[in-house]
């Protein structure tokens, strides 16, 4: 790929093919309330259409697409998620779809080729220099009027979380510079950035969103936003301290939906 900073990310995601699904929140689980489902139901004639998954992972989202789409482009930098993308798919479905192994940024090849694209939890390139070059390639990618769908992780979320576990801390009696503290640990603060929106985790490093910097950045690279909603997760035991939290409003990341 020849660029050392995304080599390095390929290689680090590469070794969590296998534990992907245990480390990330799942914006697919059962009981995840996801727009992405009505955005892509909604869209007319996808049986004659062409869609690309950008930084397709394991693959969760292809079978819907392959079961659907004339043409699907599956595109993952990291060997080992292809390898898993792979193998969800069988028969005419796997036909249908290509797999192609690069940065979200080199899709020069499919300039002007594709209905749709979808991008869930993979626009977290630290650098956003590199993330405004990824959004502009999409929109040449698209055809005129074609769809931008996409889910981010929300640093706002984050905050939310980390006020409601201060606050059950001290409903519990610890004094705040301890509440702050244990709740601290609980959520890994010192993983992220809040300022800039950053996190890291064995040798991962990942961008995270406010809402603002969405539509921002949609609106730099030429996109027309349609759309902005919160994915809802709802609180159990894959968030820090979530069985104690359910009588609060949930949990979110950002769907959005754009044309080109």
């Amino acid at each position: 790929m020849n660029d050392p900073i995304i080599d390095r990310q390929a290689r680090m995601w590469s070794r969590h093919a296998a534990d992907y699904e245990d480390v990330f929140l799942d914006p697919y689980e059962p009981g995840v309330t996801n727009p992405l489902w009505g955005a892509l139901e909604a869209i007319p004639d996808s049986g004659t259409k062409s869609v690309v998954d950008l930084g397709c992972g394991t693959g969760p989202l292809l079978p819907y697409l392959a079961d659907r789409y004339q043409r699907v482009y599956a595109l993952d930098f990291a060997a080992s998620m292809l390898e898993r993308a792979r193998a969800r798919l069988e028969g005419p479905a796997l036909k249908r779809t290509t797999f192609l192994q690069r940065p979200m940024h080199q899709i020069d090849d499919l300039a002007g080729r594709l209905d749709v694209a979808v991008a869930v939890n993979s626009l977290v390139i630290p650098d956003v220099r590199r993330l405004d070059r990824t959004l502009a390639a999409v929109k040449s990618g698209l055809k005129p009027g074609g769809l931008f769908l996409g889910v981010v992780p929300s640093i706002d979320a984050i905050s939310y979380h980390l006020m409601l576990l201060v606050d059950q801390a001290l409903e519990q009696g610890l004094d705040e510079r301890e509440a702050e503290r244990v709740s601290s640990l609980r959520l890994e603060r010192k993983h992220y950035d809040f300022a800039l929106g950053r996190f890291r985790f064995k040798g991962l490093k990942q961008k995270f969103w406010q809402p603002f910097e969405v539509e921002y950045r949609l609106a730099k690279a030429k996109f027309k936003l349609i759309a902005l909603e919160k994915v809802l997760y709802p609180w159990d035991e894959t968030l820090p301290g979530g069985e104690g939290l359910e009588r609060f409003p949930p949990s979110w990341d950002w769907f959005f939906m754009a044309r080109a």
